[in-house]
């Protein structure tokens, strides 16, 4: 089993920056990609960006290309979304899972392993 834990959320003016962190725990392997997702209110969840085991391959949603970065920590199993320029409408739950691999990471029900969700408030 892995212990997925996301923190870093919070309320952020329009334009701001905010850095979420997530930390796998348990029985991981530096193989497993790790992905961000997120949910807004009355919409499905949808894929955020990921980045494969080894950090080698990365992967965004068009709406946050060129304004989020995924990072990561590959022996001490953690992944980081650096959110710059936020806008309103990536105001969601945003949730890190873990336990797929670096051709499936796009996908969500590819992953096993998921935390709670972590919400993030972007004010107008």
């Amino acid at each position: 089993q892995v212990n997925v834990v996301e923190s870093g959320g919070g309320l952020v003016q329009a334009g701001g920056s905010l850095r979420l962190s997530c930390a796998a725990s348990g029985h991981t392997y530096r193989t497993y990609a790790m992905g961000w997702f997120r949910q807004a209110p009355g919409k499905e969840r949808e894929f955020v960006a990921a980045i494969s085991g080894g950090g080698g391959s990365t992967r965004y949603a068009d709406s946050v290309k060129g304004r989020f970065t995924i990072s990561r920590d590959t022996a001490n199993n953690t992944a980081d979304l650096q959110m710059n320029n936020l806008k309103p409408e990536d105001t969601a739950v945003y949730y890190c899972a873990t336990g797929t691999t670096a051709q499936a990471m796009g996908v969500m029900k590819s992953y096993p392993f998921w935390g709670r969700g972590t919400q993030v408030t972007v004010s107008s």
